[in-house]
């Protein structure tokens, strides 16, 4: 058995805890909370998602998927559109406010980003996805809990 400090929850939780401050500001700064910030990223990139699918995405259940939705919608910042092929499906989309937040925030983004990725190479943070896909990939199959 590893060491507390050097269990693989603990690696993690430390490495948020450590990346996590320079996003975070940003949002504070937007009035986003992190899973606010999670929708939002979502939609920025695929423009329009059901809640199933941001759910697939990120670790959230549905309901807190709603319910940070909810909160984004309450800022103007996404909308809802009803799919005109189903209309059992409700897309999730940005707002015009939503997209002049991304056109703002994203440049920051950029920064804080490549300020972590100039610490690693090319190849490390290849290899550190890869590891950390491969740990996530055996837990979902093993369904280990």
């Amino acid at each position: 058995m590893p060491k507390f400090l050097d269990s693989l929850p603990m690696i993690l939780s430390r490495s948020l805890d450590r990346v996590m401050p320079s996003y975070r500001r940003l949002f504070q700064a937007n009035d986003l909370t992190d899973q606010q910030w999670r929708v939002l990223r979502a939609l920025w990139e695929q423009q329009h998602l059901t809640s199933s699918e941001i759910s697939q995405i990120h670790p959230l259940a549905p309901a807190l998927i709603g319910r940070h939705s909810r909160s984004a919608r309450e800022k103007t910042l996404i909308g809802r559109l009803r799919s005109t092929k189903d209309r059992r499906y409700v897309n999730i989309i940005p707002t015009q406010k939503g997209r002049v937040l991304m056109e703002h925030m994203m440049p920051m983004v950029d920064h804080i980003h490549n300020d972590f990725m100039q610490r690693v190479t090319t190849a490390e943070w290849a290899e550190f996805n890869r590891i950390l896909n491969k740990l996530s990939e055996s837990t979902e199959k093993r369904n280990l809990t």
